[in-house]
């Protein structure tokens, strides 16, 4: 049996803005823009290169669901980003004015820093040391 995970909801305000915020700033790739209905979309994004994983940016419909943005995990880390550059990323994180929460720290596994996306879901930036 071959099984994977292909895609991960995250709730959005806006998709323009988002897809705005993943691909120029954090450099990610379009994957798909497909409009479904009037005021629903199919958009993934995910970072550049070879990759089996992307976001869906899922446009909040519903009052429930606009609670959910930006914190869709009680606060924790939702995403991790694992990086083979990880000095141009966080410079790129710098020149897009992204918020750094924890500032680069050498780890047992790793150099790791917690960023905010546009609507403040948290995400770690690994290099992992055997990456």
């Amino acid at each position: 049996m071959n099984r994977k995970i292909a895609h991960i909801s995250l709730l959005v305000n806006d998709y323009d803005e988002a897809i705005d915020f993943y691909v120029n700033k954090l450099k990610f790739e379009l994957i798909e823009d497909t409009v479904l209905e009037k005021d629903k979309r199919w958009v993934l994004v995910g970072p550049a290169g070879k990759n089996s994983f992307s976001i869906l940016l899922a446009k909040a419909a519903t009052e429930i669901q606009k609670s959910r943005i930006g914190n869709q995990t009680g606060g924790r880390v939702f995403l991790f980003l694992y990086t083979d550059n990880f000095k141009g990323d966080y410079q790129n994180l710098i020149d897009n004015h992204i918020t750094i929460v924890r500032e680069p720290k050498n780890e047992t596994y790793g150099t790791v820093l917690v960023f905010k996306d546009l609507y403040g879901n948290l995400w770690d930036l690994i290099e992992p040391k055997k990456y």
